[in-house]
């Protein structure tokens, strides 16, 4: 029997860093902590649809994001306003690849798949009176909104989906975890550690984590990870799943993978 791996991510996103584990050999538990809901008011989203043309470049920072602004787009009958202006940043090859797939161009994608590497290329092209777009979670970092107003960028942040921790399941939770159900945590977002966290309730957490490893997307996630005393062992180079996926064959090596 393979590595047991538990996925904390939101359903709908798990299947193919599922698969990939499952090729591996390892044996996968999805334990979804986060679900993603759409905004209780669309009404400030609407409001900068209205006004796209007059926008210099509109942020993606997720492939959520993408999802549910296109869905918004779709459903005010504007779903061919984008191109060719605004200009489109995407944080990383998921979210370029969900713009590219709905017929989407994309302008700018980062080095590094993080807010700071984005503020890094839009520091060098200068945005300086540029109107921007956020388009993101409605809880998230303040690093690029804050970064882009230092830079003299005009922005507006505009919630696009929200991000919920499921009901119940602490519960089953804690028995997979105490009962050696599982080998090896994944965190995809600070918030699937936030959410799991709570659902141990905090103060279960050392006795669930003992004996577990712990691995994470990239930096972001792992510091939300530590920022609760978790040791995390394994860290993606690349901020993608793939990356993670790689990441966690180097940690136990292919052959480890399979015991």
């Amino acid at each position: 029997m393979g590595k047991k791996i538990l996925i904390t991510r939101a359903r709908e996103q798990s299947a193919g860093f599922a698969d990939h584990l499952h090729r591996l050999g390892a044996e996968v538990i999805v334990f979804p902590t986060i679900e993603i809901a759409p905004p209780l008011c669309w009404d400030r989203l609407d409001k900068a649809i209205d006004e796209l043309k007059s926008y210099d470049w509109i942020i993606f920072t997720s492939a959520n994001g993408v999802h549910f602004f296109l869905r918004r787009l779709k459903e005010r009958g504007k779903e061919f306003l984008l191109p060719p202006s605004p200009k489109v940043c995407a944080i990383g090859p998921a979210t370029a690849r969900q713009l590219k797939e709905n017929g989407f161009p994309v302008d700018y994608i980062p080095k590094e798949y993080i807010a700071e590497a984005i503020l890094e290329g839009f520091e060098k092209m200068g945005v300086r009176g540029k109107r921007i777009l956020l388009a993101r979670a409605k809880i998230a970092r303040d690093v690029l909104p804050k970064g882009l107003r230092k830079m003299g960028a005009e922005l507006d942040v505009v919630e696009v989906y929200r991000t919920v921790k499921p009901r119940g399941g602490s519960r089953k939770l804690r028995r997979l975890l105490e009962e050696g159900e599982v080998d090896v945590i994944t965190f995809t977002s600070s918030s699937t550690v936030n959410h799991f966290v709570e659902l141990l309730k905090k103060d279960n957490l050392k006795r669930c984590l003992k004996g577990k490893v712990i691995a994470c997307i990239g930096p972001v996630a792992a510091q939300t990870a530590k920022a609760w005393e978790m040791k995390v062992e394994i860290q993606a180079k690349e901020y993608t799943i793939p990356g993670l996926t790689q990441a966690i064959v180097r940690h136990f090596g292919k052959k480890e993978m399979l015991k």
